[in-house]
Formats: structure tokens, sequence, C-alpha cells
């Protein structure tokens, strides 16, 4: 896949809890030099990343709510939803709540995410199912659910705590989901052929950091 195709699968994401102002501010210019299709931060980074964007439209903003575990409440996360979205997200990336999940209390993680996708209105929602902690029936549950609760995307990992993404767990997720629902490969992809191993198995998005390097890679 050639390097300008390839960029428009990629968020080039920050999302360490070290992160500073001026690795943000690289990671917007980055974003745009390499015309990557999002930037992928923490909520509290989004008014600065839009104002960083300025008028580039073709570059979007994904913001992270109850990231990286998931278990804050849902009150709380709704509102960091739509403090994200005031302050410029144009797509919300949510942690599910695995613990509510893992204790089979699925009625309760269906209405955190619908509540969720409720205060974005149209802004996309993304569900983070950190599927290295789950077997593959229960993956599909979990994208079931997801989808059910309105999510347009579901997505593999946080990348913190658990691995990241693999093929077998995109292809599960692609496999429940269907043709018309995202799957984002996120956590643990670095070169240019795991990148193209995951977009082969079903992904059509993909979380990074090493988003330069990848790309570098990637013929002209």
């Amino acid at each position: 896949m050639k390097r300008q195709e390839l960029a428009r699968y990629l968020d080039h994401t920050l999302l360490k809890a070290d992160a500073t102002t001026a690795e943000i501010d690289r990671l917007v210019e980055e974003a745009i030099q390499w015309d990557t299709y999002a930037v992928c931060v923490n909520s509290g980074y989004t008014a600065r990343v839009r104002d960083l964007r300025g008028d580039y439209a073709r570059l979007h903003i994904a913001a992270t709510v109850g990231f990286p575990l998931g278990q804050a409440a849902t009150d709380a996360k709704v509102a960091e939803t739509r403090a994200a979205i005031a302050s410029g997200a144009d797509e919300i990336d949510l942690v599910w709540n695995l613990g509510l999940f893992l204790s089979e209390q699925f009625e309760a993680v269906t209405a955190d995410i619908r509540e969720v996708v409720s205060a974005a209105g149209p802004v996309p929602v993304k569900v983070i199912l950190e599927t290295a902690r789950l077997d593959a029936g229960h993956m599909a549950h979990g994208a079931h659910l997801a989808v059910a609760a309105g999510a347009h995307t579901v997505k593999t990992s946080t990348g913190f705590g658990f691995p990241g993404a693999t093929v077998d767990a995109v292809k599960t997720l692609r496999q429940a989901v269907g043709p018309n629902i995202g799957v984002k490969a996120s956590g643990g992809i670095r070169t240019y052929d795991d990148a193209i191993a995951m977009i082969e198995a079903g992904a059509t998005r993909i979380g990074l950091s090493q988003t330069v390097a990848v790309l570098k890679a990637a013929p002209i």
C-alpha cells in the first residue's frame, strides 16, 4: 500500500501520562505533514489540538474518554464526552467498563456505552474493548454489545496494562460486526508490515505512535 493511502488509515496517537505540550504540538505538526486521518489525544488536549489544526479540515481530532481504565462513573464519561466535543473533538474513543463485562453485567455495560453515544450526538464513538483480556467469544459478544449501544467502531486496545492489537483479534472483531462497522487496531503496532497486516485482517483505522517511521517505510 502506498504512503498516501496508508496515511488515511492512521490515527497519530499520543496518550502517555507525561506527554508535554511541546510533544502535542509536534504530534499535530507531524499529522498535518504526513496527512494522517486523525490525531488521538487525551481529552484535556482537545482544544490545543483544535487551535493548532486551524483550518486544516482533513485532520480529525479523536479524544479519549474514560482513558485508560474505563471504570469512571457513566456521568463522568458523559461529562468528559461533552467537554471534548465542545473543545473540538470530531471523534470519541471510549474505554468501556471491562470489569463490568467480565462480571457479566451486560446491561450495565451497554447502558454505559449508550449514554456516551447519546451525549456525543452525531460525533462517532469508538469503543475500546481491551481484546488481549478476552477470548474470541468474549470479543465477539463485547463487539455486539458496543454496536447495539450505538458504537460506530470497535477498537482493540488502550495500549496500557495489557498487550495490544493482534491480527487474530482484528479478524474476530471484523467477523463479529460485519462490513459496515469500523474496526480500529491499536496498541503495539510499530512497523509498516504490522500496519498492513492489520488492514488485511479487516481494520479500517489504526492507532499508533510510530506513525512517521511506519509511513517512511511505505512505498511512495
